[in-house]
């Protein structure tokens, strides 16, 4: 597939916030989503912080019973 993007987007922000949000929707392991993204997978999770992407996808309830016990 090829896309035109427009000239203040370079191809690996492209590509990270596709793979960004496949991930964040469930569709792409963090693995995988790195791969699409070019990043190695620790790069990639820093990325995810600093959009705001949450790497876990951990309910609040189910930390606060885990911090009870």
């Amino acid at each position: 597939m090829t896309l035109q993007l427009p000239s203040n987007i370079s191809g690996q922000e492209a590509r990270f916030l596709l793979a960004a949000k496949l991930y964040e929707v469930g569709r792409l392991s963090i693995g995988q989503a790195a791969e699409l993204s070019e990043y190695s997978k620790p790069t990639f999770i820093e990325l995810l912080g600093k959009a705001g992407i949450p790497v876990f996808d951990y309910p609040p309830e189910d930390l606060e019973k885990e911090m009870a016990l």
